[in-house]
């Protein structure tokens, strides 16, 4: 456990396992306990991983928005310089994603392998969250009952089937709770990811990449996945059916077997 300084900011971090290593870069209002344990565990066993808050965000300082995904892009680059690392193994996922992506684009050399999971390139028939959905969520967050918004966070990013487990709700309810969400920062990170548009420079990718999303994810439709797919030369695509956007919390050994395959698969090459 330990934080560092980019410019004005203070980002927390957690280091573990042994191996590789392997950043893992959350998505919209998530913090570094929202990965859960049994895919970090998982993953700790043949990797050193990072997992971090962004700006704002769980134990990182508060901030002044705005931002840009590039900012938060940049905070990514700052730390891997922190942990001394010239390169890693990167997985990002939702609008984690969109920050990876932007880091690959930009400082292509910092990764070896990109994992890119249940996210979003914007352009020309990308599709963000649904009208429903993000009212849904808006509502929730603004309305001050902290157990519905728990709840309607949980029930719109995981699928119905995975929904209805109240020992896997208490879990994510007790972890979102021990370090909970800044709204006026998960504001700020919408509209970071309104802007987002990095169709037009995926092809330039050269590092091996898989994209992973779930058929039943609301947040961000699984053709976001294929889409980012077709446009980067080379990428894998792993549809997980019946998963929603959480699919590392839903299938989170499948998931860390699929970030491995895909690591040792560049040692192979």
């Amino acid at each position: 456990m330990a934080s560092f300084r980019v410019g004005d900011n203070e980002l927390y971090y957690e280091r573990s396992g042994s191996g590789e290593p392997l950043l893992l870069i959350m998505g919209m209002s998530g913090t570094h306990l929202s990965w859960g344990e049994p895919f970090l565990d998982a993953l700790r066993r043949d990797f050193e991983i990072v997992v971090y808050d962004h700006r704002g965000m769980g134990k990182s300082g508060r901030t002044e928005p705005p931002f840009t995904i590039v900012d938060l892009a940049e905070d990514a680059v700052a730390l891997l310089d922190e942990l001394g690392w010239d390169s890693a193994h990167v997985i990002g996922i939702s609008m984690g994603g969109m920050v990876a992506q932007e880091l690959v684009v930009r400082h292509p050399e910092r990764v070896r392998t990109l994992t890119l999971g249940c996210t979003y390139a914007g352009g020309a028939g990308a599709t963000l969250t649904s009208a429903e959905v993000g009212t849904r969520l808006f509502e929730s967050m603004q309305s001050g009952d902290r157990e519905r918004a728990l709840r309607v966070g949980w029930e719109v990013n995981v699928s119905r089937r995975f929904a209805g487990d109240e020992q896997q709700f208490a879990e994510f309810r007790r972890r979102a709770l021990e370090v909970p969400a800044n709204v006026p920062t998960i504001m700020a990170q919408m509209q970071a990811i309104m802007p987002h548009d990095t169709s037009g420079r995926l092809g330039e990718i050269r590092v091996p990449t898989l994209v992973v999303h779930g058929t039943e994810d609301e947040m961000l439709s699984y053709r976001n996945g294929e889409a980012i797919a077709r446009a980067i030369p080379g990428a894998r695509l792993e549809l997980l059916d019946g998963v929603g956007h959480l699919f590392f919390w839903e299938e989170p050994d499948r998931s860390a077997e699929l970030v491995r395959e895909h690591a040792s698969s560049r040692a192979a090459t």
